[in-house]
C-alpha cells in the first residue's frame, strides 16, 4: 500500500467526514457512489463500529478510496488533519489551473 503523507486514522476521519456530510452533494455523487463500500468502512471505523488496521483487507479498501478521493481532487497528499482542509486545497488548486 502506499505510504502517503496523511495518518490512517486521519483518511479514515476524512472519508468519514466526506461520507456523512457530502454522500447526497451532487458534486461527490459518482464518487460516493462508485466508493460504496470504502466511505462507510472509514465512517465505521472512526466510530468504532468495526476495528480496521492500515494493513487489513479493510484498511487497505479505505487507502484505495483515499487515493481515488485524493487523486480525483487532482491534489497530493501532503499530510491532511481534516476534510475542510483538503477541500481548501483541492479548491485553490482549481483556481490555480
Amino acid at each position: 500500500m502506499a505510504n502517503n503523507s496523511t495518518p490512517f486514522s486521519s483518511k479514515c476521519e476524512i472519508l468519514a467526514d466526506l461520507w456523512s456530510s457530502y454522500r447526497d452533494d451532487e458534486e461527490f455523487q459518482d464518487f460516493v457512489r462508485y466508493a460504496d463500500l470504502g466511505l462507510p468502512l472509514a465512517y465505521c471505523a472512526t466510530t468504532q463500529i468495526v476495528a480496521v488496521d492500515n494493513d487489513d483487507p479493510a484498511g487497505e479498501i479505505i487507502n484505495e478510496t483515499w487515493d481515488l478521493f485524493v487523486a480525483g481532487l487532482g491534489i497530493e497528499d501532503t499530510g491532511f488533519d481534516n476534510l475542510d482542509q483538503v477541500l481548501e486545497i483541492a479548491v485553490a488548486n482549481n483556481k490555480n489551473k
